[in-house]
């Protein structure tokens, strides 16, 4: 591990809008949905500062805004049905393979940490075979907290049983970037497109995406 900061055992990655860009999904089912009323959505608005799922406060919105002839339950049919064609043929982002063949290369261990459930991470990792490469796995359906709680980090690093000074986290939000730093670890961040760049300061190191370094170059900076 010439050249790596001293000490990384561990690389804890973020699942969505950073392994994957399942944000991007999911802010296109919700726009498609809200066009289907002939209405217009509010994207400023989208993204909550915080972990976890926020369907009922969307769909919350949307009734709001069709009124009292909004059907739910054909409505979240509907939008779940056209999020799913579009992760058929979803992939990992840019780079982050190369990530994982470089980390199996250095004898680093990989493990996820995501507010998300259990459920909707695996089977996005699984669907593109990469789920094997994750010793440790944390889900939002296992803590009390969403991030910027550091209880999915926190639990993350109980399963590798390693303290926080061996593990990088990889995030694509600052209230990831929080809960990564609240459990003491190092992070590095890639701020997906609905985030405000500007609020990534806590960060060790931010990049545009995965591809713009080597795995190595980039631990040796931390």
């Amino acid at each position: 591990m010439a050249g790596m900061a001293p000490g990384i055992e561990a690389l804890v990655f973020d699942f969505d809008g950073l392994l994957m860009h399942t944000e991007t999904t999911h802010l296109d089912s919700w726009r498609t949905e809200w066009a289907y009323h002939g209405l217009a959505l509010d994207e400023s608005t989208f993204f909550a500062d915080h972990g976890g799922d926020t369907s009922e406060q969307h769909y919350a919105a949307l009734a709001a805004a069709v009124g009292s002839g909004f059907d739910r339950p054909a409505s979240h049919a509907r939008r779940i049905a056209y999020r799913d064609t579009l992760h058929e043929g979803l992939d990992l982002a840019p780079g982050v393979r190369d990530w994982f063949a470089a980390a199996a290369g250095l004898g680093l261990r990989l493990a996820v940490a995501s507010s998300s459930p259990r459920a909707w991470v695996e089977d996005h990792l699984t669907r593109v075979g990469e789920l094997g490469r994750f010793e440790a796995r944390a889900f939002g359906d296992e803590v009390a907290g969403h991030k910027p709680d550091p209880a999915v980090y926190l639990l993350a690093l109980r399963r590798l049983d390693l303290p926080p000074g061996r593990v990088v986290a990889f995030e694509d939000t600052a209230h990831g970037v929080a809960a990564a730093k609240a459990a003491g670890l190092r992070c590095v961040a890639i701020p997906n497109p609905y985030t405000d760049p500007t609020a990534f300061s806590a960060a060790d190191v931010v990049l545009r995406a995965a591809t713009d370094l080597p795995l190595p170059e980039l631990l040796a900076r931390l």
